[in-house]
């Protein structure tokens, strides 16, 4: 029927027929889309939201208002490295030998010095002619810290772990308590420590990754016994001779160093990890690196505010008002940022898309914590990349639901802008 009475009209008629379905087209996409918005809105008590697309903000809620991000913000610190440090940093770590075969290690806050990457540097010691290890001192000097990253907390949850310069497996150990109180390594990389036992032995059976450092009071030096002990442990595994004491102390002056280890990952092998497993320990090393690097060591929380600041303001021509960072990971809930800076700094960071976990065809970084829900990433479309950002410091977390609806609005959309919930338009 509709094919007939098409072929009545005439060639004049046809054209304005066609005119007025390329006109409807837009029309109902924009009207999906304001439907849509107003069933987030349902969804937001105190939040925000930006949504692009081809390089046009097409949706947005409250896009200037700041609000606490939680572990997005590791995008902020993550370009931050890469701009600053750049993909081929390497951390170092140095070791120095004394004329009575003791070794003085001194750390420059590698992140992945983990177990896998102490048994190598040990090797690579024997390699070179070491052939005993008597006492073994410790030197994280590099990072005078007064104080764990703002938003930690004293507990045994990994995500709480202090940062340090000289720390393995991430200032975690992971151990398993057997019902007869026995204590073993729980990983296949790391031998059994003395120090396992210690920390096993209020514990339940089962098996545990623990902060090495969550007592205030001796928890820096805990973190130097467990680097220690590992050592040891290494040592002993490979045959270098020798035994003595596991106590700080830095190189004595007229001592270069026997061996200079350049970690395995270089900063851009890194980036990845970070961002799967949103690991707060190595966004602080990174973030602590970037200050000491541009100002010197030994790295402070202060130069490494100052030196965020200072490339945020010149890099990207941000100001406090629109983000302001007191450490790198989202710990801490005085870190703000609006939706619209995260929008210019993911718009940055799409060299780097890959680094962002992958799901449902989206590429996103999310963000929690208590009254904290965030998400930060990329639609993808015909290979383009779109970023979107959402911020919600609300009791309920909605942002999944959320995501999904500001989906089907940029799948909709037909590069018309849409008002937010309260009528803010994405300008």
């Amino acid at each position: 029927m509709f094919r007939k009475s098409f072929q009545m009209l005439t060639g004049k008629s046809r054209l304005a027929f066609f005119l007025f379905l390329l006109c409807l087209l837009p029309f109902q996409g924009r009207a999906a889309a304001r439907s849509g918005t107003a069933e987030i809105g349902a969804l937001i008590t105190n939040g925000g939201y930006m949504v692009t697309r081809s390089n046009e903000n097409i949706a947005a809620y409250n896009p200037d208002r700041l609000f606490a991000p939680a572990s997005v913000l590791k995008i902020a610190t993550a370009l931050a490295a890469l701009d600053i440090l750049g993909p081929a940093f390497r951390f170092e770590t140095l070791f120095y030998l004394d004329d009575k075969s003791n070794i003085f290690i001194k750390g420059f806050g590698d992140p992945f010095l983990t177990s896998e990457e102490v048994v190598a540097i040990v090797r690579k010691l024997k390699e070179l002619g070491c052939t005993e290890i008597n006492d073994i001192f410790l030197d994280d000097s590099a990072f005078q810290l007064t104080a764990a990253a703002d938003g930690a907390g004293v507990s045994d949850n990994p995500y709480d772990a202090q940062n340090s310069a000289l720390a393995v497996n991430f200032n975690t150990i992971n151990i398993r308590k057997e019902a007869d109180d026995q204590v073993f390594s729980a990983e296949d990389q790391t031998p059994d420590l003395r120090l396992m036992k210690e920390l096993a032995e209020n514990l339940a059976p089962g098996t545990y990754r623990i902060n090495i450092s969550r007592d205030e009071t001796d928890g820096r030096e805990k973190s130097s016994r467990y680097t220690g002990e590992l050592f040891r442990a290494f040592q002993q595994q490979e045959n270098i001779h020798g035994n003595g004491k596991i106590l700080p102390a830095s190189p004595p002056e007229n001592l270069t160093p026997f061996y200079i280890h350049r970690s395995s990952k270089t900063l851009g092998e890194i980036i990845g990890p970070l961002m799967l497993y949103s690991n707060n320990f190595i966004a602080n090393q990174l973030f602590l690196t970037m200050g000491a690097v541009k100002y010197g060591y030994p790295a402070t929380w202060a130069k490494s505010r100052r030196a965020m600041r200072l490339y945020l303001d010149e890099k990207h021509n941000l100001s406090e008002n629109q983000i302001y960072m007191v450490e790198g990971s989202g710990l801490s809930r005085q870190n703000r940022v609006s939706p619209r800076t995260m929008i210019r700094l993911l718009d940055s960071f799409k060299r780097y898309y890959r680094f962002l976990p992958q799901e449902e065809g989206r590429y996103v970084k999310s963000g929690t914590l208590q009254g904290v829900y965030s998400y930060a990433g990329y639609f993808v479309e015909n290979g383009r990349l779109d970023s979107f950002a959402l911020l919600l410091n609300q009791e309920k977390n909605t942002r999944a639901r959320i995501l999904d609806g500001l989906e089907r609005i940029y799948r909709d959309n037909d590069g018309g802008r849409v008002k937010g919930k309260s009528g803010t338009s994405a300008d």
